[in-house]
């Protein structure tokens, strides 16, 4: 645990560094797939699952959940979708008429991106290939640490357009909303020292990427998505590397939708175990499906 939450910390403190490349770099200038304006009838009945994995991640840290779903019964039918570092989607497999809770593992190729808008489009034209092939109207999505980022970032971006697929079910797993708390993070992404949250879960501080997100807040007032949170406490206020604080403060940023939260302890409870807990995953199979 505590390699990888070193991992961890040495990541976000590239973070600066590797805004400034991403800024400079013409040849990475994101593409923003086009918005599908028909609307056709969905090629399989049932919501697709769309799966964000976090910072330094892949498909492969996905697997543990999507293996769990297909043994339970809950899954039939299970694709990739490849984004590059420009943004633009590849679909792996292919989603059959008949699909059961179909999955899509997503796999950011430029798993180490800053700019958190740009994870947003990045998300959004995931959504946007699989409207067009497959005419999707509604999704459900699951992210886990940076992950759970580009799903706000897609609200922001698509919550309320009417012509862009419906968020109705949302699992976030580890998400650091308000930041995470290490003197040598720049301010916009460190947790602020203090940080406390009211009854309905708004801070009593914000860090500046916290407050770019609350543009998401009129999305999930309309969609009224029912969302999970799923955070870890490893004894310490946190899972050793998100604080309780900042991973509840998910709370305010979606008010309006049905959000609850179930906190981990103990074994398999710390930042990088979360994801492939059994109960965690027990939990999540349960309310997606």
């Amino acid at each position: 645990m505590r390699k990888i939450n070193h991992l961890f910390i040495m990541l976000l403190l590239l973070i600066p560094l590797l805004a400034a490349c991403n800024n400079s770099s013409k040849e990475k200038q994101v593409h923003k797939s086009k918005t599908t304006m028909v609307k056709p009838k969905p090629r399989f009945k049932d919501t697709p699952t769309l799966y964000f994995h976090g910072l330094m991640g892949s498909y492969k840290n996905e697997k543990p959940l999507v293996d769990a779903a297909k043994e339970a019964g809950k899954t039939n039918s299970v694709i990739r979708a490849n984004v590059d570092e420009t943004g633009k989607v590849k679909l792996k497999g292919r989603i059959k008429k008949n699909a059961k809770n179909p999955i899509v593992e997503v796999n950011f190729k430029d798993n180490t991106q800053p700019d958190f808008s740009r994870n947003g489009i990045y998300a959004s034209n995931v959504v946007k290939a699989l409207q067009k092939k497959y005419h999707i109207n509604k999704v459900n999505m699951i992210g886990y640490s940076l992950g759970n980022i580009a799903i706000i970032y897609y609200m922001i971006q698509n919550g309320q357009k009417k012509n862009m697929p419906r968020l109705v079910k949302q699992v976030s797993i580890a998400g650091h909303y308000d930041g995470a708390y290490f003197q040598e993070l720049p301010p916009s992404f460190r947790q602020p020292k203090g940080l406390k949250l009211d009854k309905n879960g708004k801070p009593n501080k914000m860090n500046q990427t916290y407050k770019q997100m609350l543009k998401a807040r009129p999305a999930y007032k309309t969609n009224k998505v029912k969302i999970l949170n799923i955070y870890g406490d490893i004894g310490n206020g946190g899972d050793g590397v998100v604080e309780i604080a900042s991973a509840l403060s998910l709370k305010y940023l979606t008010s309006g939708s049905k959000y609850q939260a179930i906190k981990f302890t103990g074994v398999k409870a710390d930042h990088g175990s979360l994801p492939n807990n059994d109960q965690v995953i027990n939990k999540i199979v349960k309310f997606l499906w």
